[in-house]
């Protein structure tokens, strides 16, 4: 009876020890995934966005408010620089400036549900469009049918647009695509509002150094949402 208790506790140990690896590992990997901090008017937002009965006035209306929030959160990640100013009255400020330029890239069609959010935040910012999808539902991966990117898109930080992101396959080829414009890894921030956890490891377990800015970790995602976003039901 004493061994199999001796037995018991060192397993038990020995799990406790798995379990934590496992998560200093789940940390490890989610350590450029950002989620806006969540509160009753961010929660409220996300509830109008899910729910079937929500009017297409009210869910733009709400759509486009969430966007801003992950927008304005998502210029934090952004390399800022020290400076000094003079006011008005002649006194000295320190603030801070932006120390690289940045640029947009919506995935169509409801990436570009997005866009005003950026562009309030952001005057006179460029965005590039692309279009991905599968040509059929047996194809193994989705295909890029339409991209228009700024010509300097390689020189800038760019805030990838797309507020679904479950399986992440076209997450996936639009990065592979800033890839081949010679986007560094690490200047690709993904603007998005619902995921998934599957969704979220396909994507940083090939490209680790690409930061994920969402609103929402779930089991799913509101798969209408350009469909009552642009009016198509």
């Amino acid at each position: 009876e004493q061994l199999h208790c001796t037995v018991y506790v060192l397993s038990s140990a020995f799990l406790v020890v798995v379990l934590v690896s496992l998560a200093m590992a789940d940390k490890e990997a989610f350590k450029n995934v950002q989620v806006l901090p969540s509160n009753n008017q961010v929660k409220a937002l996300q509830t109008t966005l899910r729910d079937r009965s929500t009017k297409r006035e009210d869910f733009i209306f709400c759509a486009d408010r969430l966007s801003r929030l992950a927008v304005e959160e998502g210029l934090n990640l952004l390399p800022y620089s020290e400076t000094v100013v003079t006011t008005p009255t002649g006194a000295q400020y320190e603030g801070v400036n932006f120390s690289s330029r940045i640029c947009g890239v919506s995935m169509m069609r409801s990436g570009e549900a997005m866009e005003l959010a950026l562009r309030d935040c952001c005057q006179s910012i460029r965005i590039g469009k692309v279009l991905i999808k599968r040509k059929d539902p047996d194809a193994e991966e989705p295909t890029v049918f339409y991209a228009k990117l700024p010509p300097d898109v390689n020189e800038r930080v760019v805030f990838l647009m797309h507020p679904l992101l479950d399986t992440g396959a076209s997450i996936l080829k639009a990065v592979s695509l800033l890839q081949a414009w010679r986007v560094p890894e690490s200047n690709i921030i993904i603007l998005n509002l619902f995921c998934t956890e599957n969704g979220l490891r396909c994507i940083l377990e090939k490209y680790p150094a690409v930061r994920i800015l969402t609103t929402e970790i779930g089991s799913s995602c509101p798969s209408h949402f350009g469909q009552v976003y642009w009016g198509a039901r």
